[in-house]
């Protein structure tokens, strides 16, 4: 535990009980120093783990119990009624759509349970079969250390693959341990034999225009910022001068709490961060604006080899770690209970060139004129193009046709994924032939059954680059925590991600504005001046610097190497190429899903295993 407990929003991380007697015997896993409980009405546990008193809300009524916890809106006394009158579970499906924030809702109703998380995948929920009865978690490690589980070879297999496509990345590495989808909550018995999955959120139909929609993302990223400024204080937020990051400085600026606004300027002398940032600065004047000496800012792959944090998977979020990491026990210093940031911005606020291929069969004319200004502002060449918007595949035979090219060498244009189901996933040269065999069996069996995540490509798209953003986020808002300083990501908030998934995609990806959403949404809060910025900074120089800097780091990384014992990678190969860091083709992230996992399976035997305690 942290000095204070305050300091613990951010990490809150518990196990679910229902309310039975084999359930009350299985807690006695998950009682260790420090956990706090919340019981049932019978006594018996209902929540075990680490959460502050500031992130939880609960409420009673007869035999229905709510909880919270996280980031939510809601207030005691509306819970309470909603409690009050709750004849199914599936009622709280509409709840779980109309509140602000990002958090796990539980509920236990007629002796049923109920636990989800957020849609976005922030707040994800497993479970597990322990001492005889079904639990959940909002972490895969919590059961797995009480089932001391092993990491999955087959699971890290496909975690070697770049990217991980849908819908493998949504399982859990441990044996034993089952993931929950997040549009989907779990439903336990009362006996706590029996679980099923329960869907309830769907994404938005995208229907409003851009003069429809800006007011209504205006007034979820408004709401979703004031929810974590209201308590007053002092709050921190990032403020890179890119456009995402100053609209939330802007909101935060409007509330009661003090704003320290940091930025960190990069190395690259033709970056224009710091430039962007100082303008808006120059329109806040009660908020006190950091610049650090972008000199002693982290590179990529910094620190790689003292990383210990306990994840429940491995996560590409190790390679800017201390970067992101940096500034926060300084701010903390300062006074700071929360820092805001602007990532998802990206990713909600922009979206998939895939819906082209759909637009194209609609509206040509449109979709041509468009298609042509993205080949400009892209280079896509005109082959590629063509055949990319001719592929009529299914997402399940996408998905099988991968397993043909694992071993091609990445695509020279990024026209193939922009415009497809995504990009075909790749192994590399020190991946051994086991892995090839495990990753492909995995494809196969996903492929057998795989739905997309919306029937539109580019709907899917968009909804898997936000699940694999909060994959990586929700790994550094622990780490953040552990730092001494919560993080918070308004933009992956759900009811951010509606709002701007309800416009148009013509609207909101087009060649000729950059992210027109938020900025007619943003217009009135952020200076007209500020919200011309057109592109956004690229961190490549970091990266090759990283990269040659840390070539020690990683020749040490390769050396009695996890993977290599488990006959994952070619240990040779990777201390070859560590001694090569300009070798063609590693600027591409190429090495990121390896470091990931060689990094994780590492800090897991550096873990030490809570002591329990008994009652």
């Amino acid at each position: 535990m942290h000095e204070s407990a305050e300091r613990d929003r951010g990490d809150a991380h518990f196990v679910v009980f229902p309310d039975c007697e084999e359930a009350a015997a299985a807690a006695r896993f998950f009682r260790h120093p420090g956990t706090r409980v919340l019981a049932h009405a019978s006594g018996r546990p209902w929540l075990i783990g680490h959460w502050s008193g500031t992130e939880i809300i609960t409420a009673r009524a007869g035999g229905t119990a709510l909880a919270a916890v996280g980031w939510c809106a809601a207030d005691p006394q509306q819970l309470e009624r909603r409690a009050a009158r709750l004849r199914d579970l599936t009622e709280l499906d509409a709840l779980a759509r109309s509140l602000p924030g990002s958090f796990h809702l539980i509920a236990t109703h007629e002796g049923q349970l109920r636990v989800q998380g957020s849609a976005s995948g922030l707040r994800l929920v497993f479970h597990a079969r322990v001492g005889g009865v079904q639990v959940a978690a909002t972490s895969a490690d919590l059961l797995a250390t009480a089932l001391d589980s092993r990491p999955d070879t087959g699971q890290l297999a496909t975690r070697l693959l770049w990217p991980v496509p849908h819908p493998l990345y949504e399982t859990s590495v441990w044996q034993g341990v089952d993931a929950v989808s997040p549009e989907d909550a779990l439903i336990v018995s009362a006996d706590g034999q029996r679980v099923r999955r329960s869907r309830w959120w769907h994404p938005p139909e995208p229907t409003r225009t851009l003069t429809q929609g800006a007011p209504a993302v205006r007034e979820a990223l408004a709401e979703a910022v004031d929810l974590r400024t209201r308590p007053g204080g002092v709050v921190s937020c990032d403020l890179s001068g890119g456009l995402d990051s100053t609209s939330v400085c802007f909101l935060a600026a409007r509330s009661t709490a003090s704003v320290v606004a940091a930025t960190w300027p990069g190395r690259d002398p033709a970056d224009t961060d710091l430039a962007w940032a100082r303008q808006a600065a120059d329109h806040l004047p009660k908020v006190d604006h950091v610049v650090w000496d972008a000199d002693a800012s982290a590179l990529v792959y910094s620190d790689l080899l003292g990383i210990d944090d306990l994840l429940d998977e491995p996560t590409i979020g190790v390679m800017d770690r201390s970067r992101v990491l940096q500034q926060l026990p300084w701010l903390a210093e300062r006074g700071s209970r929360a820092h805001l940031t602007g990532i998802g911005g990206d990713h909600v606020a922009w979206c998939s060139e895939a819906y082209y291929h759909r637009l194209l069969r609609t509206r040509p004319l449109f979709a041509l004129r468009q298609l042509r200004g993205f080949r400009a502002l892209w280079t896509w060449p005109l082959g590629a193009t063509a055949r990319a918007l001719a592929d009529s595949r299914t997402y399940p035979g996408w998905l099988a046709d991968s397993v043909r090219h694992l071993r091609a060498l990445m695509p020279e244009s990024s026209v193939t994924g922009s415009l497809g189901w995504g990009m075909s996933p790749r192994l590399f040269p020190w991946m051994t032939s086991e892995t090839e065999r495990l990753a492909r069996q995995a494809l196969l069996a996903s492929a057998a059954q795989a739905r997309p995540l919306h029937p539109d490509r580019g709907l899917h798209t968009d909804l898997e680059l936000i699940r694999t953003c909060t994959r990586i986020i929700r790994q550094w808002e622990r780490m953040a925590t552990r730092a001494g300083l919560p993080m918070a990501s308004p933009y992956l908030d759900d009811r951010v991600i509606e709002a701007c998934l309800a416009v148009r995609p013509d609207d909101r990806v087009t060649p000729w504005q950059y992210k027109p959403v938020l900025t007619e949404a943003m217009r009135g809060v952020v200076p007209d001046e500020c919200l011309r910025r057109a592109n956004k900074a690229e961190a490549s120089m970091d990266a090759s610097d990283g990269l040659r800097r840390h070539r020690g780091d990683l020749m040490t990384l390769w050396t009695d190497s996890r993977l290599e014992r488990l006959g994952l990678v070619d240990g040779e190969e990777l201390r070859r190429l560590a001694q090569r860091p300009n070798a063609p083709g590693l600027r591409d992230a190429i090495l990121y899903s390896t470091i990931a996992c060689e990094v994780w399976l590492r800090a897991r035997d550096r873990a030490p295993r809570p002591e329990s305690t008994v009652g």
